[in-house]
């Protein structure tokens, strides 16, 4: 029974999550872990640190800035159905965590949050806000973080341990131990562990790309990344180390935006 699973897992465990769009992004990737189970640690995860933020008097405390923030997700995510079909009717949130951190997370499942530190120390503009939202929304949409946490199962846990875990599951669902435990999981497999970069390439095409269709213009991405760089001497190892900005990066990012820049003529906000 333990091998038909594993087999049925490897077989069924490559795909690519989006569509083939002008970003151009359609690599297979490997997705071991089933779709539920991501969605659900992503959104314990998220709930935590929502408690968490509001326990601390952290959570939304800037009216204007979150307003803002929204405004400018909410136009972004009006244009993920042109990836996937599903991402629509994903339950999407949007929030301010004030933090020194300069960071912004989009859980599965379409969970956002944005440091006010990632405002104000790199003084966005709402194309650079944009970019950096569009990116995040790129990472849930083509589900990195169910990919990284498929690696990272069969690396930690093995595949044979994996296997006998979701045969053994409990049809009327997982215990609330093991649902502690997964959300647990889920925060440091989502929080901790590194984007490859392939995984980045692909959250900077389609980002921009969810940006230029959104009506901001791409090129901003370039100023974005440079402020990154300008503030990687501060203590910023949150975002730095997983999202590295370099000078290679930067002009990827310019040729990207300059392929969809038609996109953004077209939708431009007046």
């Amino acid at each position: 029974m333990r091998f038909v699973v594993i087999l049925v897992l490897l077989l069924t465990g490559c795909a690519s999550t989006t569509l083939n769009t002008e970003s151009e992004v359609d690599r297979n990737q490997f997705l071991l872990l089933p779709e539920y189970m991501a969605l659900s640690m992503g959104s314990d995860a998220y709930r935590q640190e929502i408690k968490k933020a509001e326990e601390n008097n952290d959570l939304n405390v800037d009216e204007d800035q979150v307003l803002r923030v929204r405004k400018i997700a909410y136009r972004i995510i009006d244009q993920v159905h042109v990836f996937r079909d599903d991402a629509s009717d994903w339950n999407w949130e949007v929030n301010v965590q004030q933090s020194e951190q300069v960071n912004a997370y989009c859980m599965p499942g379409g969970k956002i949050m944005v440091y006010s530190g990632f405002i104000e120390k790199t003084d966005a503009t709402d194309d650079e806000l944009a970019a950096m939202i569009g990116h995040e929304v790129a990472h849930a949409l083509r589900e990195h973080g169910r990919e990284r946490m498929s690696t990272a199962f069969v690396q930690q846990v093995g595949l044979i341990g994996f296997a006998a875990y979701l045969s053994n599951r409990d049809d009327s669902g997982l215990s609330k131990q093991a649902a502690l435990q997964g959300a647990a999981l889920g925060a440091t497999l989502f929080f901790a562990l590194p984007n490859s970069r392939e995984q980045e390439r692909e959250a900077d095409k389609i980002g921009l790309e969810l940006a230029a269709r959104a009506g901001y213009n791409p090129m901003a991405a370039v100023s974005l990344w440079r402020k990154m760089d300008a503030l990687s001497d501060a203590k910023i190892p949150e975002f730095l180390s997983t999202h590295p900005s370099n000078e290679n990066r930067i002009e990827d990012i310019s040729e990207d935006a300059k392929k969809i820049n038609h996109l953004y003529l077209e939708n431009k906000i007046n």
